[in-house]
């Protein structure tokens, strides 16, 4: 416990001790290594289809799959910047531009996603305000006398056909279609393998993408990895045997999430440090991996909009103290409908809170089990997935996001 009026003397201690970290941004999503590993195929591969923009002629669209943490990101990133090595050498007009279209207020819609392209090219266009038509032809102002190929990467594009349809897609492959002299190559980036099979087949006909997987890492290729960037985040003999190979048998179990082994490393050193050890230890681990599962399931029942929170909420009120008997969704949807009226909600039909109920799942905040009913139809089987220590937080979360 820090004394009363002692901060300043905690500070200077603290600097006073040798860090763990030797560079802590190896261990962050940010961080762009040298060499990628375990995905040679997949660079080969993507580096084969845009080299053709070399010699100036349009490349195949093309669409990245694979679940969170697979790579998908970071090795777009590392091609497009060798790429513009060549681009900016040989002084190509190849324009590479990167937009994350989950961003709000950035490109999480069609009119901010042109905008964010226009200004791209140096043309300034108001977040709000303009006919969406008039933003896309204020962007082709802005390269209609330029000659020029443009390998357009929208991360998280499902996220984009999702809040604004499909329609998008469609429009930017057809938007150069009366300008000679440039030409669009859009890449595309999903943690949604089956994300395009849902789109119009109209919109799929102008894509004529090609597809690469980024399937998800093993345990041996998280170790590998996390090896690689623990000699440059940490100083020699400070890792202790055994929890790089803990941390990726967490990640593995987690669809092989290179994203989530390298911050449960982080954050296991983080704790190392407040304690004063002289290694990570294993124990920091266990201690890591429970502190990152309760703070992303708070930041996500947080972040949910008031239809999900009730609905959790009414999950939370009909399940049993012992949660061992399950519920059902009737029960879920007969309580979600009485407290509506408590919060000033608009009820929604069953059909779309047992839709909210197969997010939650997914989102693993719960855990269903659909069970057939014979003539009478099929239902859920619900229990909660939220640690018993978690609960209290929870459920006062949920009673003052909906006022209660």
């Amino acid at each position: 416990m820090i004394k009363k009026g002692g901060l300043v003397s905690f500070f200077e201690t603290f600097l006073k001790k040798d860090p763990i970290f030797l560079d802590k941004k190896a261990l962050q999503d940010t961080y762009k290594p040298e060499f990628i590993l375990h995905r040679q195929e997949q660079i080969e591969q993507i580096a084969g289809i845009l080299a053709p923009v070399l010699r100036l002629e349009k490349s195949s669209n093309l669409f990245l799959y694979g679940k969170t943490g697979t790579g998908k990101t970071l090795t777009i990133k590392n091609i497009a910047t060798q790429l513009n090595n060549v681009i900016e050498k040989k002084n190509l007009p190849i324009k590479i531009v990167y937009i994350n279209c989950k961003l709000k207020r950035v490109a999480d819609t069609e009119y901010r996603l042109i905008a964010q392209l226009a200004k791209e090219f140096g043309k300034t266009i108001p977040s709000t305000g303009l006919p969406t038509d008039e933003v896309y032809r204020l962007f082709i102002d802005s390269i209609k006398d330029n000659h020029q190929i443009i390998l357009l990467i929208l991360d998280e594009i499902d996220q984009l056909v999702k809040k604004t349809g499909d329609e998008i897609l469609y429009n930017l492959t057809r938007l150069t279609t009366d300008l000679k002299n440039i030409e669009i190559s859009i890449i595309g980036i999903s943690n949604d393998l089956v994300f395009i099979d849902h789109i119009d087949p109209r919109v799929r006909s102008s894509l004529s993408e090609e597809e690469i997987v980024f399937p998800p890492y093993n345990a041996l290729q998280l170790q590998d990895i996390l090896r690689h960037r623990a000699k440059l985040a940490f100083k020699e003999n400070l890792v202790q045997e055994g929890v790089i190979e803990k941390c990726s048998a967490y990640a593995a179990r987690d669809h092989g999430d290179a994203r989530r082994a390298l911050e449960l490393l982080r954050v296991a050193a983080e704790i190392s440090e407040r304690r004063g050890a002289s290694k990570i230890e294993i124990d920091h681990i266990d201690v890591a991996e429970e502190k990152i599962e309760h703070d992303r399931l708070i930041d996500i029942i947080r972040t949910q909009p008031k239809q999900f929170q009730l609905t959790l909420y009414s999950i939370t009120l009909s399940t049993p103290k012992d949660n061992k008997n399950l519920i059902f969704t009737g029960e879920v949807y007969d309580l979600y409908k009485e407290y509506c009226t408590k919060v000033g909600l608009k009820p929604l039909t069953q059909r779309r809170v047992s839709d909210i109920i197969a997010e939650l799942d997914m989102l693993g905040i719960i855990n269903t089990k659909i069970i057939s009913k014979g003539r009478y139809g099929r239902t859920r089987e619900i229990s909660l997935a939220i640690p018993k220590s978690t609960m209290p937080e929870v459920i006062n979360i949920l009673k003052e996001s909906l006022s209660l």
